[in-house]
Protein backbone atom coordinates (compact mmCIF):
# COMPACT_ATOMS: atom_id res chain seq x y z
CA UNK A 1 0.00 0.00 0.00
CA UNK A 2 2.78 2.46 0.83
CA UNK A 3 4.18 2.26 -2.69
CA UNK A 4 0.84 3.18 -4.19
CA UNK A 5 -0.36 5.68 -1.59
CA UNK A 6 2.52 7.83 -0.41
CA UNK A 7 1.59 11.35 0.55
CA UNK A 8 5.21 12.51 0.41
CA UNK A 9 6.06 10.87 -2.91
CA UNK A 10 3.02 11.56 -5.02
CA UNK A 11 5.00 11.05 -8.20
CA UNK A 12 4.77 7.31 -7.53
CA UNK A 13 1.01 7.65 -7.83
CA UNK A 14 0.63 10.07 -10.73
CA UNK A 15 3.37 9.57 -13.31
CA UNK A 16 2.22 12.32 -15.67
CA UNK A 17 3.75 15.73 -14.80
CA UNK A 18 0.53 17.43 -15.87
CA UNK A 19 -1.62 15.56 -13.36
CA UNK A 20 1.10 16.00 -10.75
CA UNK A 21 1.03 19.78 -11.09
CA UNK A 22 -2.74 19.87 -10.65
CA UNK A 23 -3.39 17.16 -8.06
CA UNK A 24 -0.39 16.39 -5.86
CA UNK A 25 -1.53 18.70 -3.07
CA UNK A 26 -4.61 16.52 -2.60
CA UNK A 27 -2.42 13.77 -1.16
CA UNK A 28 -1.53 15.76 1.94
CA UNK A 29 -5.12 16.56 2.88
CA UNK A 30 -6.82 14.95 5.87
CA UNK A 31 -9.56 13.25 3.85
CA UNK A 32 -6.92 11.44 1.78
CA UNK A 33 -5.17 10.22 4.92
CA UNK A 34 -8.50 8.91 6.20
CA UNK A 35 -9.15 7.20 2.87
CA UNK A 36 -5.71 5.61 2.90
CA UNK A 37 -6.24 4.35 6.43
CA UNK A 38 -9.64 2.93 5.49
CA UNK A 39 -8.26 1.01 2.50
CA UNK A 40 -5.37 -0.34 4.55
CA UNK A 41 -7.78 -1.67 7.17
CA UNK A 42 -9.99 -3.24 4.53
CA UNK A 43 -7.10 -5.04 2.87
CA UNK A 44 -5.57 -6.08 6.18
CA UNK A 45 -8.90 -7.65 7.19
CA UNK A 46 -8.76 -9.91 4.14
CA UNK A 47 -11.31 -8.13 1.97
CA UNK A 48 -10.85 -8.12 -1.78
CA UNK A 49 -10.72 -4.62 -3.23
CA UNK A 50 -11.06 -3.80 -6.93
CA UNK A 51 -9.18 -2.76 -8.94
CA UNK A 52 -5.78 -3.89 -7.68
CA UNK A 53 -3.72 -1.23 -5.90
CA UNK A 54 -1.45 -0.48 -8.85
CA UNK A 55 -4.52 0.43 -10.95
CA UNK A 56 -6.34 2.80 -8.58
CA UNK A 57 -5.04 5.76 -10.60
CA UNK A 58 -4.77 4.06 -13.97
CA UNK A 59 -7.18 6.50 -15.66
CA UNK A 60 -4.74 9.36 -15.01
CA UNK A 61 -1.61 7.46 -15.94
CA UNK A 62 -3.24 6.19 -19.14
CA UNK A 63 -4.37 9.66 -20.28
CA UNK A 64 -2.04 12.59 -19.53
CA UNK A 65 -3.65 15.85 -18.45
CA UNK A 66 -2.53 17.75 -21.55
CA UNK A 67 -4.04 15.12 -23.86
CA UNK A 68 -7.54 14.93 -22.34
CA UNK A 69 -10.17 15.82 -24.91
CA UNK A 70 -13.11 13.60 -23.89
CA UNK A 71 -14.22 12.59 -20.39
CA UNK A 72 -16.43 9.58 -19.66
CA UNK A 73 -17.69 9.84 -16.10
CA UNK A 74 -18.67 6.65 -14.29
CA UNK A 75 -19.75 5.99 -10.72
CA UNK A 76 -17.60 3.24 -9.18
CA UNK A 77 -15.61 0.24 -10.46
CA UNK A 78 -17.12 -3.09 -11.45
CA UNK A 79 -17.34 -5.32 -8.39
CA UNK A 80 -17.22 -8.68 -10.20
CA UNK A 81 -14.16 -10.90 -10.31
CA UNK A 82 -11.36 -9.55 -12.53
CA UNK A 83 -13.57 -6.93 -14.21
CA UNK A 84 -12.24 -3.62 -12.88
CA UNK A 85 -8.85 -2.36 -14.04
CA UNK A 86 -8.97 1.37 -13.39
CA UNK A 87 -10.83 2.66 -16.47
CA UNK A 88 -14.56 3.26 -16.09
CA UNK A 89 -16.78 0.93 -18.15
CA UNK A 90 -13.68 -0.98 -19.36
CA UNK A 91 -12.66 -4.56 -18.62
CA UNK A 92 -9.29 -6.29 -19.16
CA UNK A 93 -8.60 -8.41 -22.23
CA UNK A 94 -10.27 -11.80 -22.04
CA UNK A 95 -13.07 -10.67 -19.71
CA UNK A 96 -16.63 -10.65 -21.02
CA UNK A 97 -18.35 -7.32 -21.56
CA UNK A 98 -20.74 -6.26 -18.78
CA UNK A 99 -24.25 -5.19 -19.86
CA UNK A 100 -23.59 -1.43 -19.71
CA UNK A 101 -20.55 -1.78 -21.95
CA UNK A 102 -22.53 -3.88 -24.40
CA UNK A 103 -25.05 -1.05 -24.66
CA UNK A 104 -22.25 1.47 -25.19
CA UNK A 105 -20.97 -0.61 -28.09
CA UNK A 106 -24.51 -0.98 -29.43
CA UNK A 107 -24.95 2.79 -29.44
CA UNK A 108 -21.62 3.37 -31.18
CA UNK A 109 -22.56 0.85 -33.86
CA UNK A 110 -25.88 2.56 -34.54
CA UNK A 111 -24.38 6.05 -34.36
CA UNK A 112 -21.34 5.49 -36.55
CA UNK A 113 -22.55 2.67 -38.79
CA UNK A 114 -20.09 0.14 -37.36
CA UNK A 115 -20.59 -3.59 -36.90
CA UNK A 116 -20.32 -5.90 -33.87
CA UNK A 117 -17.06 -7.14 -35.36
CA UNK A 118 -15.56 -3.70 -34.75
CA UNK A 119 -15.74 -4.36 -31.00
CA UNK A 120 -13.85 -7.55 -30.34
CA UNK A 121 -12.84 -6.69 -26.78
CA UNK A 122 -14.04 -4.72 -23.78
CA UNK A 123 -10.66 -3.20 -22.98
CA UNK A 124 -10.97 0.54 -23.67
CA UNK A 125 -7.25 1.33 -23.35
CA UNK A 126 -7.22 2.37 -27.02
CA UNK A 127 -9.65 5.18 -26.16
CA UNK A 128 -7.46 6.30 -23.27
CA UNK A 129 -4.48 6.41 -25.62
CA UNK A 130 -6.40 8.91 -27.78
CA UNK A 131 -7.24 11.30 -24.96
CA UNK A 132 -10.42 9.83 -23.50
CA UNK A 133 -10.27 10.06 -19.69
CA UNK A 134 -12.36 7.22 -18.26
CA UNK A 135 -12.96 8.44 -14.75
CA UNK A 136 -15.00 6.81 -12.02
CA UNK A 137 -16.21 9.10 -9.25
CA UNK A 138 -15.19 6.47 -6.69
CA UNK A 139 -11.97 4.63 -7.54
CA UNK A 140 -12.30 1.47 -5.45
CA UNK A 141 -14.95 -1.05 -4.40
CA UNK A 142 -15.14 -4.23 -2.34
CA UNK A 143 -15.78 -7.42 -4.28
CA UNK A 144 -19.50 -8.08 -4.61
CA UNK A 145 -20.59 -4.86 -2.90
CA UNK A 146 -21.37 -2.18 -5.46
CA UNK A 147 -21.08 1.36 -4.15
CA UNK A 148 -19.72 0.38 -0.74
CA UNK A 149 -16.83 2.88 -0.85
CA UNK A 150 -19.12 5.79 -1.54
CA UNK A 151 -18.57 8.64 0.91
CA UNK A 152 -15.07 7.53 1.94
CA UNK A 153 -13.31 10.43 0.22
CA UNK A 154 -12.85 9.52 -3.41
CA UNK A 155 -15.59 11.93 -4.45
CA UNK A 156 -13.57 14.88 -3.09
CA UNK A 157 -10.59 13.80 -5.13
CA UNK A 158 -12.52 13.34 -8.37
CA UNK A 159 -14.41 16.60 -7.82
CA UNK A 160 -11.01 18.25 -7.84
CA UNK A 161 -10.15 16.42 -11.07
CA UNK A 162 -13.26 17.76 -12.79
CA UNK A 163 -12.61 21.26 -11.43
CA UNK A 164 -9.04 21.28 -12.73
CA UNK A 165 -10.09 20.12 -16.17
CA UNK A 166 -12.93 22.61 -16.29
CA UNK A 167 -10.81 25.57 -15.27
CA UNK A 168 -7.51 24.83 -16.97
CA UNK A 169 -8.53 23.34 -20.30
CA UNK A 170 -10.98 24.26 -23.05
CA UNK A 171 -13.16 22.35 -25.48
CA UNK A 172 -13.35 19.06 -23.65
CA UNK A 173 -16.32 16.81 -24.43
CA UNK A 174 -17.89 15.60 -21.17
CA UNK A 175 -20.18 12.58 -21.59
CA UNK A 176 -22.46 12.51 -18.55
CA UNK A 177 -24.65 9.42 -18.49
CA UNK A 178 -27.22 9.11 -15.74
CA UNK A 179 -28.33 11.38 -12.90
CA UNK A 180 -25.26 10.71 -10.79
CA UNK A 181 -22.79 11.80 -13.47
CA UNK A 182 -24.90 14.80 -14.39
CA UNK A 183 -25.04 16.06 -10.81
CA UNK A 184 -21.29 15.60 -10.39
CA UNK A 185 -20.68 17.50 -13.62
CA UNK A 186 -22.87 20.45 -12.64
CA UNK A 187 -19.77 22.63 -12.12
CA UNK A 188 -18.63 22.31 -15.74
CA UNK A 189 -18.74 25.56 -17.70
CA UNK A 190 -20.79 24.96 -20.85
CA UNK A 191 -19.29 28.07 -22.43
CA UNK A 192 -15.86 26.40 -22.42
CA UNK A 193 -16.76 22.76 -22.96
CA UNK A 194 -19.33 20.52 -24.63
CA UNK A 195 -21.56 18.61 -22.21
CA UNK A 196 -23.48 15.62 -23.56
CA UNK A 197 -26.18 14.24 -21.26
CA UNK A 198 -28.14 10.99 -21.53
CA UNK A 199 -29.55 8.23 -19.34
CA UNK A 200 -27.09 5.65 -18.06
CA UNK A 201 -26.25 2.76 -20.45
CA UNK A 202 -27.37 0.22 -17.84
CA UNK A 203 -30.04 -2.20 -19.11
CA UNK A 204 -32.40 -0.54 -16.62
CA UNK A 205 -32.19 2.83 -18.37
CA UNK A 206 -30.48 2.52 -21.75
CA UNK A 207 -33.78 2.40 -23.61
CA UNK A 208 -34.91 5.65 -21.98
CA UNK A 209 -32.66 7.71 -24.22
CA UNK A 210 -29.10 6.43 -24.10
CA UNK A 211 -29.61 4.29 -27.17
CA UNK A 212 -30.02 6.81 -29.95
CA UNK A 213 -28.26 9.68 -28.15
CA UNK A 214 -25.56 9.87 -30.87
CA UNK A 215 -22.97 11.15 -28.43
CA UNK A 216 -20.05 9.58 -30.26
CA UNK A 217 -20.65 11.24 -33.62
CA UNK A 218 -21.48 14.50 -31.85
CA UNK A 219 -18.22 14.36 -29.90
CA UNK A 220 -16.18 13.69 -33.02
CA UNK A 221 -17.85 16.51 -34.93
CA UNK A 222 -17.10 18.92 -32.08
CA UNK A 223 -13.47 17.83 -31.90
CA UNK A 224 -13.03 18.19 -35.66
CA UNK A 225 -14.69 21.62 -35.65
CA UNK A 226 -12.14 22.77 -33.07
CA UNK A 227 -9.08 21.43 -34.83
CA UNK A 228 -8.68 18.21 -32.83
CA UNK A 229 -8.41 14.66 -34.09
CA UNK A 230 -11.68 12.72 -33.72
CA UNK A 231 -11.63 9.56 -31.63
CA UNK A 232 -11.44 6.19 -33.37
CA UNK A 233 -14.09 4.38 -31.33
CA UNK A 234 -13.84 0.96 -32.95
CA UNK A 235 -11.84 -1.66 -31.04
CA UNK A 236 -10.70 -4.23 -33.56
Amino acid sequence: MDEVFNMNLGTRILVDPGWQSHLLDEFVKSYMKDLIDFLRREIASGKTIYPKESEYFKAFNATPFDKVKVVLLGQDPYHGTDQAHGLCFSVPNGVGCPPSLKNIFKEIQGDLGLSPGDFQQGNLQAWADQGVLMLNSVLTVEAGRAGCHKGRGWEKFTDRVISELNENKERIVFMLWGDYAQKKGAVIDERRHLILRAPHPSPLSAYKGFLGCRHFSTANAYLADHGMTPVEWRLT
